[in-house]
This record gives C-alpha cells, sequence and structure tokens, in this order.
C-alpha cells in the first residue's frame, strides 16, 4: 500500500481516562500481519476531521488499528454488567481499545474505539480478536441505523489484519473503528459503584452530567436529573427499535449507553413477520430479549443504574429509594408515549392514537405480516393484500380512515411524509448473511450494494427491488452469532 500525500491526523484528546483514571489501563493494540482497508465512510471521516485519503494510506491504515505515534495512549475501559440477568463484577473491552477522543465539525465530543484489536486485562482468556463476518455486520448495521433516525454509534471502517482468526473455523480476522457519543454504560457506573470508592464514583457522574447532559448540572440536585436524563433518552431510543422492528440480541446492562445510543451490535437483527416473541440470538434460549421484551428490559436496565446512583442522591438511603423509584416509574408513560408518537406518524395518522396502533398489532400478529412491508403498503393502498383473511383489517382501515382529513390533498400529503419514515430497505437477514459469505469469500460486492441501500432506506429504485421484501417463507429460522 502507498502512502498518499494528505493532511495529518485530527488531535485525540482523553478526557475519559483523565477524568476517571479507576475505569481504564493504557494498553496496545496487537499487530496485524497484513492489513487491507476493507470499507471506510468518508463522509464521517471528514466529520471528525479527518482526510479520507489519509486514512486510506498505509499510515492511516496503521492509525486504524490503533498505532497513534505521539498521540494519547490508547486505553482498556473496564465495567462490569448483568449479563442475562447474572451480575458479573468485572467486564471490559477485553477485544477492543478507546484510541482517543475527536471534536466533531459539529463541535461535538466523540469516542473512536476499536472493536477486535488483541487481548487486554479484561479478555477473560478470549483471543481479543473478531473476524470479517461480524464486523462488517455492525457497519452495516449500525449505518442502517442511522439512516433510519434511530440514535446510534456510526461506524468508520473495517480492517482485515491478514491473520486467519478461529471461532467454529479458521476465518479471517478484522478490526473495526467505531465512533460513539461515549461509551459510559449502565456496567460503567456498576463498576464504579462496586469499588466502593465514593469519588470514582462521583467523579464518573460528574463526567457523564459535563459531556451528555450539561443542563443537569444546574438542577437542584444533579445526579437525579442525569437518571431522569437516561430515562428519557432510553424511552425515545426503544421506541425508534420497536418502531423499526430492531432486535438487539444482547440488552445486557454492559450494553446500554448512557447517552441514548445503540451501542454493541452483536447478535442483532430486524423482524420480519410482526411476533413479540420474535428472538435470533443464538444464545438467548428463554426469549429474555425478545422483540416484545425490549422496553420492559430498558427499565430493568434503568433500575439497575439507579441502584448505582443511590449514594449521589441522598445521604439518607430511604430518601434516595424512594427518589430514584419515583424516577423509574416514569420509564413506562415516557415509552408509551414515544411509541404512541411514532408508530401514529407510520400511519399516517394527524394525531398519536394508542388504541389504533394497539388493535393494528395484534391483526399484524395473527396474520404473520410482514412488518416493514406493511407501512410502505398502507401508504400506497396496497396493505389489504397482505392479509390472508382481511376482514379484520377491513375494520380496523375505516377506523383509521375516520381519523384522516377528509381533503385529498392533506391525505396525499399524510402519505408522502409516511413514505419518509417507513423504510423500503433494511438489513434483511437473509440478505446480511448473503452479503457477509461472500465478503468471507472475498467478494465485497453484494455488501456494498446492501450497503448503498440501506443508506437510503426511504427512496425506491427499480435496482434494489429484490432487497425490499422478505426471505421466502418456509426457511429455517434465523439465528445470529456475537462472533467472540
Amino acid at each position: 500500500m502507498t502512502a498518499t500525500p494528505a493532511r495529518a491526523p485530527v488531535r485525540l484528546e482523553d478526557s475519559y481516562a483523565r477524568a476517571v483514571p479507576r475505569l481504564s489501563v493504557a494498553w496496545q493494540a496487537s499487530d496485524a500481519p497484513a492489513p487491507r482497508l476493507l470499507v471506510l465512510q468518508e463522509e464521517l471521516a471528514a466529520q471528525l476531521g479527518f482526510d479520507p485519503a489519509w486514512l486510506r494510506s498505509e499510515e492511516g491504515v496503521a492509525f486504524l488499528l490503533g498505532r497513534v505515534p505521539g498521540g494519547v495512549p490508547p486505553v482498556a475501559q473496564v465495567y462490569a454488567g448483568h449479563q442475562f440477568g447474572n451480575y458479573v463484577p468485572q467486564l471490559g473491552d477485553g477485544r477492543a481499545l478507546l484510541v482517543g477522543e475527536v471534536i466533531d465539525a459539529g463541535g461535538v465530543r466523540r469516542d473512536l474505539h476499536l472493536k477486535g484489536s488483541g487481548p487486554t486485562p479484561f479478555a477473560r482468556r478470549g483471543d481479543g480478536k473478531a473476524v470479517v463476518g461480524p464486523m462488517l455486520r455492525e457497519y452495516l448495521v449500525s449505518e442502517a441505523m442511522h439512516a433510519l433516525g434511530v440514535p446510534s454509534t456510526r461506524s468508520l471502517s473495517v480492517v482485515a489484519t491478514g491473520e486467519q482468526v478461529f471461532r467454529e473455523r479458521p476465518m479471517p480476522g478484522a478490526v473495526l473503528c467505531r465512533v460513539a457519543a461515549s461509551h459510559l454504560r449502565v456496567g460503567t457506573f456498576q463498576y464504579a459503584a462496586a469499588l466502593g470508592e465514593p469519588q470514582v464514583l462521583r467523579s464518573l457522574a460528574d463526567y457523564a452530567i459535563e459531556r451528555h447532559y450539561p443542563h443537569a448540572a444546574d438542577a437542584e440536585n444533579p445526579y437525579l436529573s442525569l437518571y431522569e436524563s437516561v430515562v428519557a433518552a432510553q424511552a425515545e431510543l426503544i421506541a425508534g427499535w420497536m418502531a423499526v422492528g430492531f432486535i438487539h440480541g444482547v440488552m445486557n446492562t454492559d450494553n446500554m449507553a448512557i447517552s441514548g445510543q445503540t451501542i454493541d451490535y452483536g447478535p442483532c437483527a430486524f423482524m420480519d413477520a410482526y411476533d413479540p416473541s420474535t428472538v435470533f440470538s443464538s444464545i438467548d434460549h428463554a426469549g429474555r430479549y425478545a422483540y416484545g421484551n425490549q422496553p420492559g428490559i430498558a427499565q430493568w436496565n434503568l433500575a439497575r443504574f439507579g441502584e448505582t446512583l443511590l449514594p449521589l442522591l441522598d445521604d439518607r438511603t430511604e430518601a434516595a429509594v424512594e427518589a430514584a423509584t419515583a424516577v423509574l416509574l416514569t420509564f413506562p408513560d415516557r415509552y408509551e408515549q414515544a411509541a404512541a408518537r411514532v408508530f401514529s406518524a407510520k400511519l399516517g395518522l394527524p394525531a398519536p392514537d394508542p388504541a389504533l396502533v394497539g388493535v393494528l398489532t395484534v391483526l399484524l400478529e395473527e396474520g404473520r405480516v410482514d412488518f416493514t412491508t406493511f407501512f410502505r403498503a398502507l401508504a400506497g393502498g396496497a396493505a389489504r393484500e397482505l392479509f390472508t383473511a382481511p376482514e379484520a383489517f377491513d375494520a380496523w382501515a375505516a377506523r383509521r380512515d375516520a381519523a384522516l382529513p377528509a381533503d385529498a390533498g392533506e391525505r396525499a400529503a399524510l402519505a408522502a411524509a409516511m413514505n419518509r419514515i417507513n423504510p423500503l430497505y433494511i438489513p434483511r437477514n437473509d440478505r446480511v448473511e448473503e452479503a457477509l459469505d461472500a465478503a468471507n469469500e472475498g467478494d465485497l460486492g453484494p455488501f456494498e450494494r446492501l450497503l448503498e441501500a440501506v443508506r437510503h432506506p426511504f427512496d425506491e429504485r427499480a435496482e434494489w427491488a429484490d432487497l425490499a421484501g422478505p426471505a421466502p417463507a418456509g426457511g429455517p429460522p434465523h439465528i445470529t452469532y456475537c462472533g467472540t
């Protein structure tokens, strides 16, 4: 690879490592024997202040693998977490590194974070590596979520390392560079609280307020305001997931970012036929993180977050618990209001109508109707054809029709608005697997085509017609794996 003359990389900062040094350790990425850039999000690179041409150079690719001569030292972050409901006192970046922070074009501080960069002190006997398929999956799905308007981390690049990594078989290794508002998790607070060092927890909470919710600093109780802000952000986020049929797959507390972004795309997938019990993860045997359980699990995770903040809320334990509980109990109403708003907009309703949305979900489940297809068909007047027994749909449609304005022009405007929020193209599970299988064999063509479609999810194009529908019925259940 030949170097391309271009300006030097942006200045990296390490505010997190300096603010709470007890929660990370300096570490270096492993060497990559034959690195090769597979994909680069050039628009995002420019937003971060990087010259894409430099990132494509030999020096730039080394940077994307964690080689930052003269910069701030990369760190591995430590955190705890409840994994499938079971508390693990120490987790952390077992195969990841926080390379540093940059201030983007909008003045926002953002993390640059690697996945698959080699073992760290928190690797727990793992090899610390990642393989091409799961890293391209995160790149693809995070780009899709961003295009759909759901708060999400972004992916800057995927670099093949040139080594074979053993999973169920030898597979090509890769490193993903992820961009996030931060990597502060519920699990980060759980670890800090368990240390038994009050100043560490306080420093972490102060840092979170300064970075994400600065308005809380002026509140009567800044830490209670922090909690309220995170609860509100998560209610909006989960409503966004539900509106696009997204299933995270591993909603452990260490995978919930307090920023309100979706983080850690492991065994994630998008629902085809509407079914609240849908699970894709190979390890979620009991369906804990099924599509329909996600709001409840979010509240459960937020309860764990509230527990960590109790020493900061009030010196009197009973008063602290009472204050935190009052905030936590606002989550169901916050979520229901957010969900009613986004689903009503998907239906073209001029005002939220939770009852009409509720009846519809029953009909979709009974009819095994494809979730994504339905909303586009509704705007185009073809939704009835998706139901094998359409009589119940007819009754629902009459109720919806009565809620719409009588003016034809206003109705047309609502239909157009529906098509601006209801996607044609999502990362359909069968198409994702086809693209990743091809990429593992060295052919990035199917991946690049699917990526381009999900980056423009609302724009109907004839050349992408085959990407719009679900997989043929009757195939085996789709299963996803975390890739570790």
